[in-house]
């Protein structure tokens, strides 16, 4: 090993040595960023402010504006949500899955969810949101079960109450009975058939709203078929909104009127046949009639 002994060489080992030095400290004082890249401080701009790691939220969105979303728990309890570049969206596919990647788009209400959140000074932002293929073709199909749709729906169920809830006079569009055997509720499979046809003629007639009344014959006590005739309009309600997917909301009081108001004799097996039955009126208040 050679050593320098001479004052020149001690002069320009020193220099060496002081060049390097802060070179060193100045690697060693630059900050490091969320992701572990180094930056210049006066360069690590969050419009955030200071952001740490906030809390998992799970639920189902339950409203959507602009970059926010709102996550309904299973408790009731509501999470306003800011999304933004960084966020990642991520589908857990099934069996066969799908290569199609998500994106903000995907992020429909109904769709139940889970996200990692940092806590900044302006609220929750999501790192992360993680969903079922599944889940978002079914939320797909569900978008009125949310509060957004609920408020559409509410919305246009108020108007239409609105036009009609204080008039008592109605146009009778069309009526479809339905038969039933003695001291029998249950719906034939004809009678099935007829309500279906009852609902799609009443869906295209505008502003449109279904009465149900339930009759019997004279066989029986009066306050026997006084029941019976209220169980076979609420059966027959029940068909027209689980079968035939008419909407609850444009449906008139359904009743039963025993063996009151009869469409033929009595006294006859043929005219009791014809009394045993529901009567679906397809009615447009004289108000709205038109529009």
């Amino acid at each position: 090993m050679r050593v320098i002994t001479n004052r020149r060489g001690k002069l320009v080992l020193l220099a060496m040595l002081t060049m390097s030095a802060p070179c060193s400290l100045l690697a060693q004082s630059q900050p490091q960023t969320e992701t572990g890249t180094t930056t210049a401080a006066n360069n690590d701009i969050n419009v955030y402010g200071t952001k740490t790691a906030g809390p998992e939220i799970k639920g189902f969105i339950s409203a959507r504006k602009g970059d926010k979303l709102q996550v309904t728990a299973a408790d009731g309890s509501r999470t306003v949500i800011a999304l933004d570049d960084a966020t990642k969206i991520k589908a857990s596919s099934g069996l066969f899955g799908s290569r199609s990647k998500p994106t903000a788009d995907s992020l429909l209400n109904g769709l139940p969810v889970t996200v990692k959140t940092w806590q900044s000074d302006a609220g929750l932002i999501a790192s992360q949101v993680v969903f079922r293929n599944n889940d978002l073709k079914t939320a797909s199909m569900i978008r009125s079960g949310t509060a957004q749709g609920f408020e559409e729906q509410t919305a246009a169920t108020e108007a239409l109450r609105g036009r009609v809830g204080d008039i008592d006079n109605y146009n009778i569009k069309g009526t479809t009975n339905v038969n039933f055997d003695t001291g029998k509720s249950e719906l034939s499979p004809e009678a099935k058939q007829n309500l279906c046809a009852a609902a799609a003629s009443a869906e295209g007639t505008n502003n449109a709203l279904l009465l149900v009344v339930g009759y019997t014959d004279s066989t029986g006590n009066p306050d026997f078929n006084q029941v019976l005739s209220e169980k076979r309009a609420t059966r027959v309600v029940n068909y027209l909104q689980q079968a035939c997917h008419w909407k609850p909301y444009r449906m008139l009081t359904p009743t039963g009127m025993a063996m009151a108001d009869p469409l033929a004799d009595n006294t006859t097996e043929e005219g009791k046949a014809q009394n045993r039955r529901v009567a679906v009126n397809i009615m447009v208040s004289k108000a709205v009639d038109g529009m």
